[in-house]
């Protein structure tokens, strides 16, 4: 089993579309209300909200972690570039925001199987 999509509802659909480009996310199908990205083989898709939807809970812990491949310092580098504040940082891992104030990290952790 893989992830297929992760979705994303916001009340500003071109303001999240703009932040997770920052990030070098590429468009690869809009449709009238959602914005499919690519994230390696699976899809983050950003989805217009209902009138009345809740927002996002901005003291959750619960987060979506990336990987780019590239160490602590280029990670750090690249969301300094796109003008996102780092609210925490492990020594794998940068915690941030996105603009609903949905919590996202970029992490450098290798998920290579452990040898028992």
């Amino acid at each position: 089993m893989r992830i297929h999509h992760v979705a994303f509802r916001t009340h500003e659909l071109a303001r999240l579309e703009t932040f997770y480009r920052k990030l070098d996310l590429q468009v690869v199908r809009r449709q009238h209300h959602s914005v499919w990205m690519a994230v390696g083989e699976a899809m983050l898709m950003i989805e217009l909200a209902m009138p009345g939807e809740p927002s996002i809970d901005a003291s959750s812990k619960e987060l979506v972690a990336f990987t780019t491949g590239e160490t602590l310092e280029a990670m750090r580098g690249r969301l300094h570039a796109a003008g996102i504040p780092i609210e925490a940082e492990t020594s794998f891992t940068l915690y941030f925001r996105d603009p609903d104030g949905r919590r996202i990290a970029l992490s450098c952790f290798d998920l290579a199987p452990v040898q028992t």
